[in-house]
């Protein structure tokens, strides 16, 4: 009976102080070696500094995904209504370069235009050319004429600040639709792949 009354006892103790430090534990914030810190300098030009991040991002998973799918599914829809992946990656390319003429004032890439029937290498490099002119007519973009109005593919008002929110949304939105373009092809897309 002492060894049972023992064990119990025992087992209580050990519970409070386990409950005790966990909830000590809880009001300590989380760190990690490996995690970021936030800086508390204040960022310049803090939305095309963003978007210019995003174009080195989207640039390397982009043209990623679009490598990643094989050229005989370039042809690939998946749905009779939706577009093939070779209309998606030469979609890309188009709104890259007019958005960011726009954004620079820089004038258009010139060179032959892209189709959808083009071979997949063709629409690569237009991928590939695309992300590296929004590079080049972005460094010397910042934020002073966020305000500045302009229309945006010629139809839709914005303004300056607008058409780099626009780039940036498009980004995630293409790059969205490429995931599942592979995904539906049995291959995983470049940011589902396993770190090596």
């Amino acid at each position: 009976m002492n060894c049972v009354r023992f064990v119990v006892l025992l087992a209580v103790a050990l519970s409070t102080v386990i409950t005790t430090r966990a909830q000590k534990d809880e009001t300590k914030p989380l760190a990690t070696t490996n995690a970021p810190q936030a800086s508390t300098t204040p960022v310049a030009n803090p939305v095309s500094s963003f978007v210019k991040q995003q174009v080195t991002r989207y640039n390397k998973n982009m043209v990623a995904a679009a490598e990643a799918m094989p050229a005989e599914k370039y042809s690939f829809k998946p749905t009779p209504e939706m577009n093939t992946f070779a209309h998606l990656t030469m979609h890309i390319a188009e709104g890259n370069n007019a958005l960011c003429t726009q954004i620079s004032g820089a004038p258009a890439p010139t060179g032959e235009k892209l189709a959808e029937d083009n071979p997949k290498d063709k629409l690569v490099a237009g991928l590939k050319a695309s992300f590296d002119f929004c590079a080049t007519v972005l460094a010397n973009v910042d934020d002073s004429k966020l305000s500045e109005p302009m229309l945006l593919f010629g139809r839709v008002p914005s303004s300056r600040a607008g058409a780099l929110i626009a780039l940036s949304m498009g980004f995630a939105d293409h790059y969205a639709a490429q995931a599942i373009y592979l995904r539906l092809n049995g291959i995983l897309p470049p940011t589902a792949q396993p770190k090596k």
